[in-house]
């Protein structure tokens, strides 16, 4: 289907379809380098996953296309987990030594959680 269907259907705008498409929250065409894009039930199902989630979470469609972004590429990903940590809406991940001291207290049956040291 057209574009213009495509939008009607799904209760927007053809340039907010463009708009979607050029952020990357449609999926590739299919139909190679023709005039005009085609819109299949895969391409408005995405759209309406998109516009769902968009409303669900209060975010723009920049906002979801950049979340995407941070999925697909593990260093985008790695600098937001960065600033996470940095503005304290993440606690670092266990160290290894952690980790160790933890599975061990497990294996002698403890809890995680040490008794206070005497003084």
């Amino acid at each position: 289907m057209r574009i213009t269907e495509a939008a009607k259907r799904l209760g927007t705008t053809p340039r907010m379809l463009r708009y979607r498409e050029a952020l990357g929250l449609l999926p590739r065409s299919r139909s190679g380098q023709t005039a005009q894009r085609q819109y299949d039930d895969r391409d408005l199902a995405a759209v309406q996953l998109a516009l769902d989630l968009e409303r669900r979470y209060d975010v723009t469609p920049a906002a979801l296309a950049f979340a995407l972004r941070a999925l697909a590429e593990p260093s985008v990903a790695a600098d937001i987990r960065n600033l996470g940590y940095r503005t304290g809406r993440l606690t670092a991940p266990p160290t290894q030594s952690q980790i160790d001291r933890d599975r061990a207290l497990r294996w002698l049956g403890r809890s995680g959680v040490l008794p206070p040291k005497p003084r």
